[in-house]
Parts: C-alpha cells; sequence; structure tokens
C-alpha cells in the first residue's frame, strides 16, 4: 500500500496542537482548581443542610405517626372502657357503635379478646361495606395472625394488614387492664385484655408521600406499614435487609443520621424508634437530589470552562495557522520529495525566516528535479528509504536488453538531412522513443539499469520483485510486447520518408538467471546495476534477433519459467561463447490464449515488416563470433 503523501501520517505532535495542548492545560488547571474547590465547599455546605433538614423531617414525620397511632389506641380504649363500665361489650347497644366508627371512619375492626379468650368483634359495617370487604376475612385475620397471649408490657405492636384485605390496614395489637365487673353468668372478670384494632393509614399516607425526603414506617418484623408507594405496602413488602434497617437493628438506639447505598444509589437517611411502639419511622433523600443545586453549579462552571477553553484554543489555533501552514507545506514538500516526486511549486507566503526557507527549499527542490532525470529515481528513493542496502546480493532476475535495428545508418540520414542541427533533432526522436519504452517497463514492475547509446538495459527481480521468479519473467516478456505495440502506435503516426521522424524497429533479448545486484562505481558516482553471465548472454541473444529474423527473443532459462503463457516458436539452437553446450531460443509471438495480434512468427514478421532470413547464409563471425547458429 502506498504511504499517504502527507507529514500528518509522520508527524506525531503538529506545532500547532501542541500550542493548543500548552494552553489547554493552563486553562484547565487554573479554571478547573477554582471549580474543584468551589464544588467541595459547596457539597460540604448543601451535605451538612441536607442531613439537618433529613433529621428534622424524620422527627416530624416521626412524631405524625406517633401521634397518630397514639390518637387510636386513645380512641379504642376509651371507647372499651365506656363499653366496659356501661354492659359490657358482649351486651353493648349497637347505636354506640355506629357514633364510635362515625367520629373515627379510619378505624376497621376492634378485637378483643380477654387472656385466650375467643375473639369478639366490633366491625365498622360502612368500612367494610365502601371498601368491598367481607367481615369474615377479618375475623380469619385476626384469629390467624394475633398470636395470644400478647405480652402485657404496655408496648403497641403492629403489623402490615394490608396484603390480606387489598387495601392498606394496619393492626394495632395492645394489652389493657380490665376493669372489674361480672360477666353475664355473675362471674367477676380482671385481669388484662388483648385488644387488637384494625385502622386505614390513608391521611398519614397523604403527609408521608409529599416532598423530596421519602419517609416511610415499618414494624419490629421489618414489614412495611406506610410507604409512598402503596404497591410495596400491598405487596407484604419486607426491608430487614435495607442497610439503614441492619444500621438501626445493629445499634439498637432511637435516632440516628446515616448515609448509605441500595441498589447503586446513594441516600442520606434517618430513622426515629417511636417510644413504647413496634414501629419505626425512616426518611431518606437520594445523594443527587441533595446535590443537585451544587451539580448544577458545577455544571455552569464546566460550561464557562469550555466557553474559555474554546475562545483560548481557537485564538491560539488561528494563531498557530501563521506558522504550521508554512511548515506544513515544507514537510509535505519533504514527504513528496523522500517518495520521489522532486518538481515542486513552492511559493513563500510571508516575508520571514519561514518565507526564506521556502523559497530556498523551491530551489532545492528544482535541483532534485534535474538531478532526478540523470539517474533512476526508483532506485536512489528506495536507497534512501534504507531499502537498497550497499553492496552486492544474489538475485534470480529477469535481464532485457534493447536495440534499435539500423541506428548508424539512421543517425547519418540526420546528419546529412540537418547538418549541425542533426545532433538535437537525434536526441528528441530518441526521447519519444526511450520515453515509451521506459513506460512499458515501469508498468510491469522493471527497473531501467542504463541507457548504451540506443540500447535500453533492464531487469526485473533485482530492486524489487513481484514475489517469484516466474512473475518477473512474465512482467518482463509482458513489457517487451507493450514495446512490440507502442512502437507500432508509434510508427503509424509517422509520415513516410521524414528523415527528422524515422520509422523504428527494435530487437529484445531476454534471459533468466542468478546475478549479483547492488550498487557498484566510486565513492562519488555510484549506480545501481546486475552483473554476471546471465546478464551477458542477455546482451547477446538481443544481437541474435537480426540474424533470426525477430524482435524478441528469450532463452531457454526464461522459457521455462513462463514458456506456457506465451506463443512461442523455436529456434535454431546456437552455440554461445563461454558455454559449453548450445542453448535453445524462442521466439516470442503473443500471448497464449489472445483474441487479437499474431498467432505466427511468420504473422510477427509480417506485422512488423521483418524479411524471413536465410539461415543457412547467415555469417556467425559477423557478431565477433559470440555465437554459432546450429543447422540450417
Amino acid at each position: 500500500m502506498a504511504k499517504k503523501n502527507s507529514h500528518k501520517s509522520r508527524v506525531r505532535f503538529p506545532i500547532g496542537v501542541k500550542l493548543v495542548l500548552i494552553i489547554s492545560i493552563l486553562v484547565l488547571i487554573s479554571l478547573g482548581t477554582v471549580t474543584v474547590l468551589v464544588s467541595a465547599i459547596s457539597t460540604q455546605d448543601v451535605q451538612r443542610t441536607a442531613e439537618d433538614n433529613n433529621f428534622t423531617v424524620n422527627r416530624r414525620a416521626g412524631s405524625q405517626a406517633e401521634s397518630s397511632f397514639k390518637a387510636i389506641r386513645a380512641a379504642v380504649s376509651l371507647y372499651l372502657e365506656m363499653l366496659s363500665r356501661d354492659r359490657g361489650i358482649e351486651d353493648r347497644d349497637p347505636e354506640p357503635d355506629s357514633y364510635f366508627f362515625d367520629r373515627n371512619r379510619n378505624i376497621a375492626l376492634i378485637a378483643v379478646s380477654s387472656g385466650n379468650a375467643e375473639w369478639i368483634l366490633i366491625p365498622n359495617e360502612q368500612f367494610f361495606l365502601s371498601n368491598d370487604i367481607d367481615t369474615e376475612t377479618a375475623k380469619k385475620y385476626i384469629a390467624s395472625n394475633i398470636v395470644l397471649p400478647v405480652p402485657a408490657d404496655g408496648k403497641i405492636r403492629f403489623y402490615n394488614a394490608s396484603p390480606d384485605f387489598g387495601h392498606l390496614l394496619i393492626a394495632m395489637v395492645f394489652t389493657r387492664r380490665q376493669v372489674s365487673r361480672a360477666d353475664s353468668a355473675g362471674e367477676a372478670l380482671s385481669g388484662d385484655e388483648t385488644i387488637a384494632a384494625l385502622f386505614s393509614p390513608d391521611e398519614l399516607a397523604e403527609s408521608f408521600g409529599t416532598g423530596a425526603n421519602s419517609s416511610f414506617v415499618i414494624s419490629e418484623a421489618g414489614d412495611v406499614l406506610l410507604h409512598a408507594d402503596s404497591d410495596l405496602v400491598l405487596g407484604g413488602a419486607n426491608f430487614s435487609s435495607l442497610p439503614i434497617v441492619e444500621t438501626m437493628q445493629k445499634e439498637g438506639d432511637n435516632n440516628r443520621q446515616v448515609s448509605f447505598t441500595n441498589e447503586g444509589i446513594d441516600y442520606f437517611g434517618a430513622y426515629y424508634r417511636i417510644p413504647q411502639m413496634g414501629a419505626v419511622v425512616f426518611t431518606t433523600i437520594p445523594h443527587d437530589i441533595v446535590f443537585e443545586a451544587v451539580q448544577s453549579i458545577t455544571r455552569q462552571n464546566l460550561f464557562l470552562t469550555a466557553a474559555v477553553l474554546f475562545i483560548a484554543i481557537l485564538f491560539i489555533w488561528l494563531f498557530s495557522k501563521t506558522i504550521s501552514t508554512p511548515v506544513g507545506i515544507l514537510a509535505d514538500a519533504a514527504m513528496q520529495i523522500e517518495q520521489g516526486k522532486f518538481e515542486l511549486e513552492l511559493k513563500p507566503k510571508t516575508h520571514d525566516e519561514l518565507g526564506l526557507l521556502t523559497e530556498s527549499f523551491g530551489k532545492m527542490s528544482s535541483a532534485l528535479g534535474i538531478f532526478g532525470r540523470f539517474t533512476n529515481r526508483d532506485i536512489a528513493i528506495r536507497a534512501m528509504r534504507g531499502e537498497i542496502k550497499p553492496g552486492g546480493l544474489p538475485k534470480h532476475a529477469t535481464i532485457f536488453f534493447s536495440d534499435i535495428r539500423g541506428f548508424t545508418e539512421k543517425s547519418e540520414n540526420f546528419t546529412r538531412a540537418f547538418g549541425e542541427d542533426a545532433s538535437n533533432r537525434i536526441v528528441i526522436w530518441l526521447n519519444e522513443y526511450f520515453t515509451r519504452m521506459v513506460d512499458c517497463v515501469e508498468k510491469t514492475g522493471g527497473v531501467v539499469d542504463k541507457f548504451i547509446g540506443d540500447a535500453v538495459m533492464a531487469h526485473w527481480g533485482t530492486a524489487f520483485t513481484a514475489g517469484s521468479p516466474e512473475k518477473d519473467a512474465f512482467n518482463c516478456v509482458s513489457a517487451a510486447l507493450m514495446m512490440r505495440n507502442a512502437l507500432r502506435e508509434i510508427n503509424a503516426k509517422r509520415v513516410k520518408g521524414d528523415p527528422g521522424n524515422p520509422e523504428i524497429r527494435i530487437g529484445c533479448g531476454i534471459n533468466t538467471g542468478t546475478v549479483t545486484a547492488g550498487q557498484i562505481g566510486s565513492l562519488q558516482r555510484m549506480e545501481y546495476t546486475a552483473i554476471g553471465d546471465p546478464v551477458n548472454l542477455a546482451s547477446r541473444t538481443e544481437a541474435l534477433n537480426k540474424p533470426l529474423g525477430t524482435d524478441i527473443l528469450i532463452t531457454e532459462d526464461t522459457w521455462e519459467l513462463i514458456g506456457i503463457k506465451f506463443i512461442t516458436e523455436e529456434m535454431p539452437p546456437v552455440t554461445v561463447k563461454g558455454k559449453a553446450k548450445p542453448v535453445r531460443m524462442f521466439a516470442v509471438v503473443n500471448f497464449r490464449g489472445a483474441e487479437s495480434g499474431p498467432k505466427t512468427l511468420s504473422e510477427v514478421r509480417d506485422l512488423l515488416g521483418i524479411p524471413a532470413p536465410d539461415i543457412s547464409k547467415v555469417d556467425t563471425n559477423a557478431e565477433e563470433k559470440k555465437y554459432k547458429i546450429q543447422g540450417g
């Protein structure tokens, strides 16, 4: 994957970011310290106030519950006292019952038991009718839930009767000393009797359910008697495991202010144990509600800090742009030069040191662009990145040589036609040709080693490889076929007989083998090249194109790697100087399976205008005895 052409991919801490960070840290430290101190002081004050207020609310709720419970007990006790002094509870007149319950409508039932005797019930018929409750349910509840005898300790006990009746009802149980009298049989009655009163706490519940503080009442057993959430009461909830209840049971005191956590929520809590009553009043308030004002102030301070920070960042960022933008442009330019793009247009936008540096950098870029044309740019870039190490390395590479046919004759024609301007005309003509040929090499991943007059030397699998010798060889032969097509396009545009733009035909020689590749030269001048016997054979193979009437020749070593992928025709074997055995040669016709283009060597010759040679008349000494054609 190509590297991003931007300094941002390598710069970890840009100048603008550093300036913003410094100012941001200063602003955050200063304003953050103030915010933390204000928040801490405010939190302490609010907490003290909340604890005092919660404790006060708890005492008030406890007093209300105590007064309410005492009033019910007093009313029940007074009424029973009146009945006892009159005709007795069993022989009472029903009219006083109606009178009593009319003035105590929240009392649903009074039950009386002397010792362990059966319960005598005094029901509020109107209450049961209006709430659709059967009195039999009340009888069963009293009989099954109030265990006799009740200790005569003067303590009032409470039970949650709501689940049995489907209505908010509390059972109050206490004992009282009987008035000395005779029963219906004439026997004297004395001792303690147990009183059970069922009553509705609706009026008390209304006062408990208002305000931010939440108060509730539980029995000694932990059963919820009164709560703002009536579903808890009707469902028979038990708060024995509530942390504040556990604290109360552990400490054993009558009142306390505590902080506790329940189901992940922090609370301030207080409790009040009602004297001589088996009930405790609790009051709680969540921390979130208590500290809501503090949090609101803290949020405002944070918003203010953020606003100041934003303004500071904006100001510093705009200021930093005057420095970071020119530096960023220079950094991007340096990255582009590192990746081989030397021709850059840099114009200074300021008149300070950065402007001078930009101007100097632009001149250096132009100089590098000129230098890049005199060396292999890809090799130079890879050497600069450290991808090519000094010294030689063995590489299994494919070597390519090409040469223009009849170049000497064409040069003489330039001289005759243009005289002193011939040299310039030849260079322009060659540069157009080399441009297209080099493009074919680079598109297939090859490296142009050097230009030797009109010849081109290139190689695949040296400085970089496609992954295997087979792929490198395939790319090399593909480049040669691309050159053939490129030349056909160029030649098709030429005017026949134009001395300043003659037609070009080339021969290509390709060989594969192990070469030595590396940076070769002196301390002042070096080049990346490949040397070895496979290079020499590739050069000699290129020279065979002319006598064999071909344009692309590959050796047996190359053919064995990629011959299956191309249409080839084997040529007569050649005895090459330095080789003990004759070398098999193959003419490349086209890609195997190509839909267009030549299918035979004969079609190639017809396409390119190459005359078919008479192999038997080839003079092997004409090429300095470098080869000897066998047979023919």
